[in-house]
């Protein structure tokens, strides 16, 4: 088991000088840079027992949404992200903050860290870090290898959704798939889900574009890709559909049903986030659930391995998906 002598041996420090930094003597004087070399080590060397002590400072963490308040109410999987990262904090005992888009940053005394929910564009991720050098991004595939990040393993969700489809024999299946940009550009962001849909269907053969759709992740949009998936296809329309997101599925679920099309036995829909609102639609929606709240959850632990033990290398966490079959499918 590691000492403060070992320690101390491997940043060339006193003991002395070690075991003040790592009980946060008030009374020590020396740089930053000294502190996080004695914390790395510490780390290394897997030292614990003074690690841990760190943990009690107050923290606080400055939320950053990157929705407006009117739309995060209209997608609640970014408010599930924030209020998993809020209870996580709370239970901490830390110290929080929200800012949403637009929100004046001049305003905010000083952080510790920031928790950064949706995408970013590089310039703004500089922004941020400028603002605050500990920061960890969340459901944004886009951080990684600069910055923290925490992201759901959207390619596996994909792949489990379409083989679901594919075993029960279906060789005609489409996609309504999310667009959005970043907030400070006019351009438009690639799905994952998208890239990972095609890239299996053409491995097995039966990707098909005309049988894709591009929209806003909205329920108006998921109603209006659908309307047009009848309209252009007819009696060509897929007898399976997997939707960006459970607000897209709920629209497509609605003009189905405008259109007298059954839904599954006609058309199979599965969303994807499982939203509160999933299970209470009717047919239920089978969705892909994603843990938001744990996503959130696990930003604030990045930020701690960041703030208390100095960690430099960027870490990205992925976090698996679940599918879960209702009646919207079979």
């Amino acid at each position: 088991m590691a000492t403060i002598k070992d320690i101390a041996k491997k940043v060339n420090l006193s003991i002395a000088t070690v075991s003040r930094v790592l009980n946060d003597d008030p009374t020590l004087s020396v740089g930053e840079e000294t502190k996080r070399r004695i914390f790395h080590a510490a780390e290394e060397l897997n030292y614990q027992k003074h690690l841990m002590k760190r943990v009690k400072k107050q923290l606080r963490i400055a939320i950053v949404q990157w929705y407006t308040e009117q739309e995060e109410l209209n997608d609640m999987y970014y408010y599930a992200i924030r209020a998993g990262a809020e209870k996580q904090i709370e239970n901490k005992q830390y110290e929080f903050i929200r800012l949403f888009q637009h929100a004046d940053q001049k305003i905010i005394k000083k952080i510790d860290g920031i928790i950064a929910i949706g995408k970013y564009s590089e310039s703004q991720m500089k922004q941020l870090q400028q603002w605050c050098p500990a920061v960890c991004f969340v459901d944004n595939r886009y951080a990684f290898p600069m910055y923290d990040s925490v992201v759901g393993d959207f390619h596996l969700a994909t792949v489990s959704a379409l083989a679901h489809f594919i075993s029960r024999k279906h060789t005609k299946i489409g996609m309504l798939a999310g667009e959005e940009k970043f907030t400070d550009s006019t351009e438009m962001l690639a799905d994952p889900r998208y890239e990972s849909f095609r890239r299996y269907m053409k491995e097995k053969q039966l990707f098909k574009e005309k049988y894709c759709f591009k929209g806003p992740f909205s329920v108006d949009s998921g109603y209006q890709m659908m309307e047009n998936a009848i309209r252009t296809l007819k009696d060509d329309l897929p007898s399976a559909f997997f939707c960006a997101n459970d607000s897209i599925a709920i629209g497509a679920l609605r003009a189905l049903s405008d259109h007298r099309i059954d839904v599954p036995n006609r058309v199979e829909i599965i969303g994807f986030n499982d939203a509160s609102v999933a299970k209470y639609v009717s047919p239920s929606l089978s969705t892909v659930r994603v843990p938001t709240e744990l996503m959130g959850e696990t930003a604030v632990s990045l930020l701690e391995d960041r703030i208390f033990y100095g960690r430099t290398v960027a870490k990205q966490v992925t976090l698996a998906t679940e599918l879960v079959i209702r009646n919207s499918s079979r």
